[in-house]
């Protein structure tokens, strides 16, 4: 990839061999950011888990101290508890309509779907359309409940669910470049923690591999475990 003066700028920034501490890759993070726009902040995980086994996979949510600098979007897809989840400040509602407009793909942008444990056998119709985006609700991240309410509050708070991609790694955004240091360390830190006691128990010895960072336009900055 062509890279731009700009970046190859703050790339000379980044030893590139190094392993800093975490707090010193995010401060150096917050330096090499090459954007007019408030860049993302990114961590990228490698982990020692086979993706194709069953019993390596890594789920689990998260709150945030900080959150990530912008609220969830979230659909609620229930048919018994459609008031809850408006009143918990569900951007989106509704049952058998929600899954009708995302099979002929007019369903608006989210970053997470809650539904109620009754929808579920209705939801597999969509299964291969929500799995590759991330989208799909399941009761290890605790976005399939019968508490709507306290679920999409939480979100709106900042939860965050992940899961390993098919190679093993696990991306996370966990703030804005504009937080100051001592956020974007906390909320580091809590991610980190809850990566590793998502930790399969199929695995044995080393888990995660490698750490580093980046912000959306920025070099990445790998830490040391």
């Amino acid at each position: 990839m062509k890279r731009g003066k700009k970046y190859k700028a703050v790339a000379e920034k980044v030893e590139k061999n190094k392993l800093y501490t975490a707090e010193e890759a995010l401060a150096l993070v917050r330096e090499t950011k090459t954007a007019k726009f408030d860049e993302a902040v990114e961590v990228h995980i490698r982990l020692a888990v086979d993706p194709k086994k069953g019993d390596q996979q890594v789920r689990g949510a998260v709150v945030l101290p900080h959150g990530i600098g912008k609220a969830a979007r979230i659909a609620v897809i229930t048919s018994t508890k459609a008031t809850e989840a408006k009143e918990a400040g569900a951007d989106f509602v509704g049952a058998e309509d929600l899954i009708e407009k995302i099979k002929l793909g007019k369903m608006e942008e989210v970053d997470v779907i809650v539904a109620s444990p009754e929808m579920m056998p209705k939801l597999a119709s969509v299964a291969k359309i929500l799995g590759p985006r991330g989208l799909m609700p399941s009761p290890k991240t605790e976005t399939v409940t019968d508490k709507i309410k306290e679920a999409v509050e939480m979100l709106k708070k900042g939860k965050l669910s992940f899961k390993n991609d098919n190679t093993g790694n696990v991306h996370q955004v966990i703030g804005k470049v504009s937080f100051d240091a001592k956020k974007l360390e906390e909320n580091y830190a809590m991610f980190v923690d809850a990566i590793q006691k998502a930790r399969p128990s199929g695995i044995k010895g080393k888990y995660v591999m490698t750490i580093s960072i980046c912000s959306t336009m920025g070099p990445g900055i790998k830490i040391a475990l």
